[in-house]
């Protein structure tokens, strides 16, 4: 399934940007960046599970937040893009 994650990191404090980092390396294991603090994940129910474990013990909730839209598996239909960044898809394989 495809599951957009998001994120508000406040970024006050050097354990504020340590944290913003945290975050974004743990959703790089499981997506692809397609905005600043926005990531496009392909995960099953497991993996998923594990990924919001491992985030909520990252953020501080008294000053983040994160959000999870699960898309479904037939997201082609659901995800347009507009605009100056190539949308990728997700599942294909990358080639650097």
């Amino acid at each position: 399934m495809l599951v957009l994650v998001t994120y508000d990191v406040q970024t006050l404090t050097d354990g504020g940007k340590k944290r913003l980092r945290r975050i974004a390396k743990k959703c790089e294991e499981y997506g692809v960046r397609v905005q600043n603090s926005v990531f496009e994940c392909v995960v099953n129910t497991t993996q998923l599970r594990q990924l919001e474990i491992a985030l909520e013990k990252i953020i501080d909730p008294e000053v983040d937040s994160l959000r999870y839209y699960r898309l479904g598996k037939n997201y082609d239909t659901k995800v347009r893009h507009v605009g100056a960044k190539p949308s990728l898809k997700v599942e294909d394989t990358l080639i650097f």
